[in-house]
């Protein structure tokens, strides 16, 4: 399996993280853990499915998925090659007026969001690009033609600061405090943007937190009080939650 990240254009820095080129010879099942921000896919080719216990849903050559608070299986054809954007938090508002908290859990067509002949074109100009270089360049230039002029919230970009400064364990009336706003303004916000509540959101950092300190010489118990988890059995349940396994289990793959 190869995954290659690519940086972004500076005209692109502020709202998309990096590109990835994934390809894979082989068919296979794999699990993708919660992550923080919106990611949208170009097979140029194979083929991609879901899998769920409702059964196995193919997924459109050109799609995208919302924030999840769980995990995801995935299932790939042979000779699958994907271009793969993956957006900055309140990346999604400059490109689309559609609110990030729809996309929630969701892998849906892109068609459903831009334009279809965008799309098809874009598709099509994939199927004849041979060089990674190409491929990006055409996946870049659908992005940046559907880039808007308008100024990002900075008030939740500033609160996304925060959350990661203390990596998922903030309450949200600190940040509120903190940034000078009532609740239920902040969490209408926050949601149409990010595409979770501040609290969902912030879970899902904390325990990106805690998945990297699972390679560090930390026992569980330490991970589990380091990251403010009540007790250990809450902190397992939560792990069970995001990533269908125990932090034991876990370790082994």
């Amino acid at each position: 399996m190869r995954f290659e990240k690519i940086a972004p254009t500076e005209r692109l820095k502020p709202y998309v993280k990096y590109f990835a080129i994934s390809e894979n010879v082989e068919a296979n099942t794999y699990k993708v853990l919660p992550s923080t921000g919106l990611v949208i896919g170009f097979q140029y080719q194979g083929q991609l499915s879901t899998i769920t216990n409702s059964g196995e849903t193919i997924l459109a050559n050109a799609g995208i998925s919302g924030v999840a608070d769980t995990f995801k299986i995935f299932k790939n054809s042979a000779n699958i090659g994907t271009i793969l954007v993956y957006f900055t938090e309140v990346g999604l508002a400059s490109f689309s007026t559609c609110p990030a908290n729809e996309l929630f859990n969701e892998s849906i067509s892109l068609h459903e969001i831009f334009d279809k002949h965008k799309i098809s074109e874009t598709e099509e100009k994939l199927y004849l690009a041979t060089t990674d270089y190409g491929r990006i360049k055409v996946v870049e230039q659908f992005i940046l033609s559907q880039l808007k002029e308008i100024v990002q919230d900075q008030l939740i970009v500033n609160a996304v600061k925060l959350i990661y400064q203390h990596k998922g364990n903030i309450k949200i009336k600190e940040i509120n405090e903190q940034l000078s706003i009532s609740q239920s303004p902040f969490e209408k916000r926050f949601r149409k943007l990010v595409g979770v509540s501040a609290k969902k959101f912030s879970s899902i950092v904390r325990f990106n937190n805690v998945l990297s300190e699972l390679n560090t010489q930390k026992s569980l118990a330490q991970i589990c009080y380091d990251n403010n988890f009540f007790d250990q059995s809450h902190f397992i349940k939560d792990f069970k939650q995001h990533t269908g396994d125990t932090p034991e289990s876990f370790k082994l793959f």
